[in-house]
């Protein structure tokens, strides 16, 4: 233990006998303790402790109210290593000795006291509590740099993820706001359902990458500007288990796990008409019904150079009307509480 900090500690003493408390707190001194503070009133002392940060007390028991045995219990929430107690008193009895330790008492000493003993006690205690600070302040250093690298190693996973989800957007006719809105959007509708806010997050990474199968489907077909064969729709409906497969981890990521979720998913339909497995009602996970709906509604208000986009009426009349068919009847109802701040979203990520 630093001397420095030796002298710094502060050190209290409360004892209703003045010679005492004269004694102890000379003798403090002289080892070379700075910041004594000394009560042979306990109330006042009690008072002083609960409103200042102390290292350690040495204290009597045996007082007028209120006396050393509800000092400990009043002070029972402190850290009992950082603020160390030394019990000095005249009452020798085990009983007593039991329950000043057992209500917080670090260390024992009975009057009269020896003071070469008193002195080595209280260096032994102010070592012990200068040592868990240490631990603390060291603990605390080493979880803030665990949580920094750890938001960084996120950062960078979620850059990959991003750059996963761009890379279908560059083969389809999507743009890169389009992916952002329907994050935001399937975010926004899974906190008003009530979901746990670390979910909420996973959804709002894990949205963008639903058609990221689209990176398997042949330019041809993607791009084509008219209507699909039944044998270029058959192609293209494989995007969804091609996306699946594309981020299926057998590892332990809860995000490529919900993403992979809701590629395979997304593109069924409430009433079991969907592909690519023909789901219905609650068999499709609430995830994808959540992205069906976002997609969808964020589809049908862009315009693409082969569309004009729908007005904002249009495109929640349609939402409405498809309840209980192509959507969740309960996700629509809660989509439509929430139209105006989708079109703010909307607002706030314009394509270019």
């Amino acid at each position: 233990m630093p001397n420095e900090v030796f002298r710094q500690a502060r050190v209290v003493v409360i004892d209703d006998v003045q010679a005492n408390l004269r004694l102890l707190e000379s003798s403090l001194r002289t080892m070379g303790l700075g910041q004594v503070h000394s009560f042979s009133e306990s109330a006042l002392g009690l008072e002083w402790l609960q409103q200042n940060p102390w290292d350690l007390l040495l204290l009597d028991l045996d007082m007028p109210a209120p006396d050393g045995f509800a000092i400990l219990q009043a002070l029972s929430a402190r850290d009992r290593t950082a603020q160390q107690v030394i019990l000095v008193t005249a009452l020798g009895d085990a009983a007593s000795r039991r329950r000043g330790l057992e209500l917080g008492g670090n260390d024992h000493l009975t009057k009269p006291v020896d003071l070469p003993e008193v002195l080595l006690r209280v260096r032994n205690c102010l070592q012990l509590s200068y040592a868990h600070r240490q631990l603390e302040q060291e603990r605390a250093a080493l979880e803030e740099r665990v949580q920094e690298r750890t938001a960084r190693l996120r950062d960078s996973y979620q850059a990959v993820i991003r750059a996963l989800a761009r890379a279908a957007v560059y083969k389809d006719n999507e743009t890169g706001n389009h992916i952002m809105r329907i994050g935001e959007t399937a975010a926004l509708m899974a906190r008003q359902i009530g979901a746990p806010e670390t979910w909420v997050e996973l959804l709002r990474l894990a949205a963008p990458m639903h058609d990221v199968g689209k990176i398997g489907i042949p330019d041809h077909i993607l791009l084509k500007p008219g209507k699909l064969t039944p044998e270029e729709f058959d192609i293209m409906t494989q995007h969804a288990r091609i996306g699946h497969a594309i981020l299926a981890d057998r590892g332990h990521s809860s995000l490529l796990k919900l993403a992979a979720e809701i590629a395979l998913n997304h593109h069924e339909k409430w009433d079991g008409s969907g592909y690519p497995a023909g789901l219905k009602g609650e068999e499709i996970p609430i995830s994808a019904r959540i992205v069906a709906l976002c997609d969808v509604y964020d589809a049908l208000r862009s315009s693409r150079p082969y569309k004009q986009g729908w007005s904002a009426e249009k495109t929640q009349a349609f939402i409405l009307e498809q309840s209980g068919k192509h959507f969740d009847p309960k996700g629509v109802e809660i989509m439509a509480g929430l139209f105006d701040e989708i079109e703010r979203i909307r607002d706030s990520l314009r394509d270019p």
